[in-house]
Order: C-alpha cells, then structure tokens, then sequence
C-alpha cells in the first residue's frame, strides 16, 4: 500500500483529534462536568499520540540504509508504546480530576448543548477509530492500529460520561458523576495496558501467527519441485515486514542455478501469500537433511 497514503492518514487523525477536543472543551464548559471533564483530558492525549504516529509511519517509510539494513519498520513499536502510556497518563488525569469532584462537591449543569456536543465527538471518534484500525490492519501499521485503538477508548469515555450524565439527570445523585470517571479511568487504564503487552511483544522479535505460519509452509511444500524438505523455519515481525528465513535441502548433485530457480519460485510464493514478507533461504546438500519439519511435494 502507498506510503504516501499512510502518512495522509495519520496526517488526519491530527486534525479529528483537535475538532473532537473542541467538542469536548466546549461540553465542559457548558456543564462544568468533572465527567466531561475526564473525557476532554483524555482526548487531549489523542493529538499528541496522533503526532507520535504520524512520525512513528515517517520513519518507518524510510528505507534501508548502512545502519539499519534491516529497515526502520519497528519505529512503529515505539510510537505503539508511546501511546500505550499516554494512555495510562490520561487515566491517571482522570482519577485526579474524579478526586477533585468528590471532595469539591460541585453540582455540574447539564445544559443539552453540552451533552450534544459531547455526543457529536463520540460519533466522530468512532468512525474515524473505526477506520484507523481497519486501515491499519490493511497496511500493516502498528502505529495507525495503536492510534484508532487509542481513540477507541475516547469513545468508550464519551458513550460511558453520556449514560452517567444520563443517571445523574434520572436520579440527582451529583456523585455519580465523579463515580463515573473513576470507573472509566479503569478501563482506560486497562487498554492502555494491553497495547503496551501487544507492542512490547513486536520490540521482541514475536513469531508470525499460526495461520501466517501455515501459509508459509503450504507454500513451501507445494512450489519447492526439486528440492526434499525444509527445516528450521523461523519467523519474526517488524511492523509491515515479515521476516523469514528457513533452510532448504536440495539433492547434493544439484546445480547452483537449479537450487536458485526453485528459492525463486518459493519466495515469489510466499511473497503473495504473505506481504512484506523478507525471506532468507540457506540451501543444503542432502547429507544435512533432519527428516522433519516440511516435506516438499
């Protein structure tokens, strides 16, 4: 997929970031909400997670030089952690300010303007989430999957501030209001966990899936005609790169141009069936076969 593309997209998600953020600081102002409150800190994380993504897919763009001739693709890992404790930072915003609400005991004002505006940001954040994720994964992009999945929280925020505000207006507990942003600095504080574990475990060289992994070898087996098998396969993802490497063992009086046409064929295979796949093959004489691993038919 166009580089160029990636970066236009997390471009925009600059700029949805700063119209949802307006929404919500002019919610707040409306209401004086600490929930509302809670949810316009939390966006305010979005904008810079959405600038740390933006020059995360930048670098990643840039291709393979003497010093990294591997390519800069987990550049990307490192802007999926940013996030990650950006968000752990915003929920600890949230239990602040929540404080702040018990002990002030101010009684918000839920003007229907406010809670619009509050309402029109949700909606807007989880389209434009909904598309950065699916984007993402289209493109092989930790870093846009990292900032919709970011903003996907900002939309549980909003959708969790709307129903307290809702319980607030229904039964006039003030104290619910707080309450609520409490409970969803939890579960802020719990995604942002979670997307530390995920991009923590790209930082170290995790396997490709089960389902990647068995298309290499289906792969393998069936376009390897004339070599015998192939062993020690292995496998590592860089953000839209997949590393593969693996030996193959061909008959010992095999020609070198021979064992190359078949390398050939075996990685355009794979290339199709897995994209960004960087591939490796050492070949083998037949005495250095394990009798394991794939058996090419």
């Amino acid at each position: 997929m166009d580089q160029a593309l990636r970066l236009r997209v997390a471009f925009a998600s600059i700029f949805v970031g700063i119209l949802v953020l307006a929404l919500k600081i002019g919610a707040y102002l409306l209401t004086a909400s600490v929930a509302l409150y809670s949810d316009a800190l939390e966006t305010s994380v979005n904008i810079v997670s959405s600038i740390a993504a933006l020059a995360a897919v930048w670098l990643a763009s840039k291709p393979a030089d003497k010093n990294h001739p591997y390519g800069h693709d987990k550049a990307e890992y490192f802007a999926a952690v940013l996030v990650g404790v950006m968000i752990v930072l915003a929920a600890i915003s949230i239990f602040r300010a929540a404080w702040i609400g018990f002990t002030a005991g101010d009684h918000p004002n839920y003007s229907p303007l406010g809670i619009g505006l509050n309402l029109a940001s949700a909606i807007i954040n989880g389209a434009w989430a909904r598309f950065l994720m699916s984007f993402g994964r289209r493109s092989s992009s930790p870093a846009l999957i990292a900032d919709g999945k970011h903003l996907m929280t900002d939309v549980v925020t909003s959708v969790g501030v709307l129903l307290g505000v809702g319980l607030v207006l229904l039964t006039g507990w003030q104290l619910l209001d707080p309450a609520l942003a409490v409970i969803v600095g939890v579960l802020v504080l719990w995604s942002g966990w979670e997307l530390v574990k995920e991009s923590i475990g790209g930082l170290m060289d995790e396997a490709a899936s089960a389902e990647v992994l068995g298309t290499i070898r289906e792969q393998i087996s069936q376009h390897g005609e004339g070599a015998l098998e192939a062993h020690d396969l292995r496998t590592r993802i860089a953000g839209r790169s997949t590393f593969i490497d693996f030996h193959l063992v061909v008959p010992g009086d095999m020609s070198v141009d021979t064992a190359h046409d078949i390398c050939d064929r075996i990685e355009a295979a794979i290339k199709e069936g897995v994209p960004g796949a960087r591939i490796t093959i050492h070949v083998e004489p037949e005495h250095k076969a394990k009798h394991s691993g794939i058996v090419v038919v």
